[in-house]
C-alpha cells in the first residue's frame, strides 16, 4: 500500500505517492501541475479551485495506476489562507502573498503591539506578508470577507477540508501567522485582538500525523474510490523539507532550497532573544515538538523572475539549465545584490532591479544574462554563510556542513558557490524533499515508521546525496567581506 502526498510549491505543484519496499522508500510522482498565480483588478491570488481540481486528478490519476492508497496529506507554502462563511462556502480567493495589500501594515501593527512583545511571543520573523499583517489589512478595509468569515483556514487546511469536509488547522503551518504563541503553541488572544480578529475564526490546532478524517462520500463517488483517510503532515513545506534532511546527527544544519530559500537549524526549544530579534530569525513549528531556528532568504525566485521578464521580452528563450551554464561562463565575483531587498519581493521587472541596485551601489552593472545569474547566485551563496554563521550563534552550535534539500540542488553552480562561500562541505539531496518529507509523517502516522530519526536514516539509506567540496578559500573569504560592506550600503 501506497500514501498519496500533496507538495503545493508557489510555481507548481505534485502528487507523488510513497511506499516501504525492501527496507527502502520508494517514491513515484504521479501528477505534476502548474500553480500560476492571477492578477484580476490590480490583485494578485492564487487560483485555488484549479489547485483543488489538480489534487482530485492526482487522486483519480493514482487509482487508474491501481494503487491502493491508503492515506493522503497535503503541504504547501505558508501565511497564506481562505475564509469560510456560515454556510461552509469559501468567501473569496486567496489573497497571493506577493499582493501589494499588506505594505505598510507592519509599521501600522506596531503602533497597537510592540515589536518586541509581538516577537517575545510568537518567535517569528517579520515579514510584511506574515498573516498576521494580511489579516491587519483586511480589518483596516473594513473588508466585507473578513466580516462575514466564520472560519480562516491555511491553504492545506482549506483543501483539507475541500476533501472531508472537516475544518482543522495544522501546528507547523500556524507557527507561520505570528498569531501562535510559540512557547503555548495555541493561538495568542492579544495579538488577534490587536489585528481586530476574533478568536473563533481560528480552527483548532492538530499536530502533524493527526487523521482529520476520510474522503466526503460525494468525493468518493465521483473519484470512484473508498474513503481514504486524509492526514495532517507537516504542512507547511519546509517543515516537510525538514523532516526529509538526510542527517544522521542530532545537530545539523539545513537550507530547504527553492522558489525561497530557507536556512536554519532544528532545536528543542524556542530562541526568544533580543538577538534572534535583531537578526529576524523566526522559531517555526516541527514535527515532534522540535522547532525550526530558521531565516528566509529570497532564494531563487530572483532566477524565476529574471527568466519570466526575459521570456516576455522576446529573443532567445534559456531555460533554467541554459541560463546556469550562462552564469558559469561569466566572470566571477563582478557584482553583489542583497538577496532580501525589498525592492526584489516583486518587481515588474526583475534584471533592471537587480541592475539598479548594482549601479546605485557602485558596482560594475552586470550586463548579459549570463552575468545577472551570476550575480544573483554567488549573492545567495554569501547571504547563505552569513545566515549560516548566524544560526550557529544563536544556537550555541557549529555544523559541519550544510545540508541543501529541494529543487534548488539540480543547480549544482549554486551549490559548487553555496560550498565555497561557506568553506564547508554541502550535501545535497533529495531534491523532492518536501514530498517525500510528506510520504515520511503519513508513514509515521500510519506505525510503518518507528519516528523522525528513523525517517531521517531512510531517507539516506533510499536517495543519492550528492556532496561538494569548497574550493579557492583566500578568495572566497576576500569576497565575503566585500559583499557585507556592499550589503552594509543598502541596510
Amino acid at each position: 500500500m501506497s500514501v498519496l502526498a500533496f507538495d503545493l510549491g508557489a510555481s507548481s505543484g505534485r502528487a507523488v505517492a510513497g511506499r516501504l519496499e525492501g527496507g527502502k522508500l520508494v517514491v513515484e510522482e504521479i501528477h505534476r501541475f502548474p500553480n500560476d498565480p492571477v492578477q484580476v483588478g490590480g490583485r494578485l491570488y492564487w487560483d485555488i479551485l484549479r489547485l483543488y481540481h489538480e489534487i482530485k486528478q492526482g487522486i483519480v490519476k493514482a487509482r487508474q495506476r491501481g494503487l491502493d492508497i491508503r492515506s493522503v496529506g497535503i503541504d504547501s507554502w505558508a501565511v497564506d489562507f481562505g475564509l469560510i462563511g456560515a454556510n461552509g462556502e469559501l468567501i473569496a480567493n486567496p489573497y497571493h502573498y506577493r499582493d501589494h495589500h499588506t505594505d505598510g501594515m507592519m509599521e501600522e501593527t506596531f503602533a497597537k503591539l510592540s515589536k518586541a512583545s509581538i516577537y517575545a511571543k510568537t518567535g517569528l520573523q517579520f515579514l510584511q506578508f506574515n498573516t498576521m499583517y494580511q489579516l491587519a489589512a483586511l480589518a483596516k478595509a473594513d473588508s466585507p470577507a473578513l466580516a462575514a468569515a466564520d472560519k480562516l483556514l491555511m491553504i492545506p487546511d482549506l483543501l483539507r477540508y475541500f476533501l472531508t469536509g472537516v475544518m482543522t488547522g495544522e501546528y507547523t503551518n500556524a507557527s507561520t501567522t505570528q498569531l501562535l504563541g510559540a512557547v503555548s503553541r495555541d493561538w495568542d488572544d492579544e495579538l488577534l485582538a490587536g489585528v481586530g480578529v476574533k478568536r473563533s475564526l481560528l480552527p483548532a490546532v492538530a499536530q502533524p500525523g493527526t487523521v482529520v478524517g476520510p474522503l466526503t462520500p460525494a468525493l468518493q463517488e465521483e473519484l470512484l474510490v473508498g474513503p481514504i483517510p486524509v492526514v495532517t503532515v507537516a504542512e507547511h513545506d519546509t517543515a516537510s523539507a525538514v523532516v526529509a534532511v538526510p542527517a544522521l546527527d542530532a545537530d545539523f544544519a539545513y537550507l530547504s532550497c527553492g522558489t525561497w530559500s530557507l536556512l536554519g537549524t532544528e532545536l528543542d526549544r524556542p530562541v526568544l532573544t533580543e538577538q534572534a530579534l535583531a537578526w529576524n530569525f523566526t522559531n517555526e513549528g516541527g514535527i515532534g515538538g522540535t522547532y525550526r531556528l530558521l531565516k528566509n532568504i529570497m532564494g531563487l525566485w530572483l532566477v524565476q523572475e529574471c527568466k519570466r521578464a526575459w521570456d516576455k521580452a522576446g529573443g532567445a528563450s534559456h531555460s533554467f539549465a541554459e541560463l546556469a551554464a550562462l552564469a558559469a561562463a561569466a566572470p566571477a565575483h563582478a557584482a553583489y545584490i542583497d538577496p532580501d531587498d525589498d525592492r526584489f519581493l516583486n518587481p515588474s521587472d526583475m534584471p533592471s532591479e537587480i541592475r539598479a541596485y548594482c549601479r546605485e551601489t557602485g558596482q560594475a552593472v552586470p550586463d548579459t544574462e549570463g552575468e545577472v545569474i551570476r550575480c544573483v547566485l554567488e549573492s545567495l551563496a554569501m547571504k547563505y554563510r552569513l545566515v549560516l554563521e548566524r544560526t550557529e550563534a544563536l544556537a550555541g552550535k557549529t555544523f559541519g556542513g550544510l545540508h541543501i534539500v529541494g529543487g534548488g540542488i539540480q543547480n549544482e553552480l549554486l551549490c559548487r558557490l553555496t560550498a565555497n562561500a561557506i568553506r564547508r562541505p554541502v550535501w545535497t539531496g533529495p531534491a523532492e524533499g518536501s514530498a517525500i518529507g510528506n510520504v515520511v509523517v503519513q508513514l509515521i502516522a500510519a506505525g510503518d515508521i518507528a519516528g523522525l530519526a528513523e525517517g531521517r536514516r531512510l531517507v539516506r539509506d533510499s536517495f543519492g546525496i550528492a556532496t561538494y567540496e569548497p574550493e579557492d578559500a583566500e578568495t572566497w573569504a576576500a569576497e565575503y567581506e566585500r559583499f557585507l560592506r556592499i550589503v552594509k550600503l543598502t541596510s
